[in-house]
């Protein structure tokens, strides 16, 4: 463990902020979407793209995606109270369109957040330490490290930079409790901040054998000053 790190574990962690949070409704009933498409406002329907009516408003900055099968899915809420109360929104919404639809089993399905490490982590390192769950690297396919933490079942993205996303909880309190048990493990393996790989370091028999070009064309200069003299 790093100095950085070990600083950072002894004022405990950053606490993970919620970027998104994805949840559902049953609004009871089949759907038009050509008709909800062309009387709601904020709302696009391509259905070669996408068989879902898309809508949008603005507070809380959300989008919803509603489906022919009466299926409603709320995204882009950063707290479970603008969760709900965008899911009511579109609820109207779809309302006003003139369909009799229906409230029904509104959950949440995933929280996603996020937290920044002020040290970078060495990923080849905790690729290793699979002491919480299973942990997946391959640099050549994806830059992040995946780690899917078996209990609770939260999956953490953590990048070379520092920074982290946490997903796949459906409670708050599922994510706080995988960060407690991850960041230890993930401190473990910072890297200093002023480290540098030693494949960009230039060794010194590179820098002496390199030709020094900038003298060269000093006295080719000169030379030829001299010469038209």
């Amino acid at each position: 463990m790093t100095l950085e790190a070990s600083l950072a574990v002894a004022d405990g962690p950053p606490e993970p902020k919620i970027v998104n949070i994805v949840s559902t409704v049953n609004l009871g009933c089949k759907l038009d979407l050509k008709m909800i498409a062309m009387k709601a406002r904020n709302a696009e329907y391509n259905p070669k793209r996408f068989h879902a009516v898309i809508i949008r408003i603005r507070k809380p900055k959300t989008t919803s995606l509603v489906f022919s099968s009466g299926k409603m899915v709320v995204t882009g809420a950063k707290s479970y109270i603008e969760s709900k109360q965008a899911a009511w929104k579109y609820f109207n919404v779809v309302k006003k369109t003139g369909f009799e639809v229906s409230f029904k089993d509104y959950k949440i399905q995933n929280i996603v957040a996020n937290c920044k490490l002020n040290y970078p982590i060495r990923l080849e390192t905790l690729a290793h330490s699979g002491t919480l769950g299973l942990a997946t690297y391959e640099a050549e396919i994806f830059p992040g490290l995946i780690y899917r933490v078996l209990k609770p079942k939260v999956v953490f993205i953590v990048f070379a930079s520092g920074n982290i996303i946490i997903t796949g909880a459906k409670i708050k309190e599922d994510t706080d409790k995988a960060w407690e048990l991850m960041y230890p493990l993930i401190a473990q393996h910072g890297r200093p901040v002023n480290f540098v790989p030693s494949s960009i370091v230039a060794s010194p028999i590179e820098e002496k054998s390199a030709p020094k070009r900038g003298k060269k064309r000093v006295i080719e200069a000169s030379s030829s000053a001299s010469g038209s003299v």
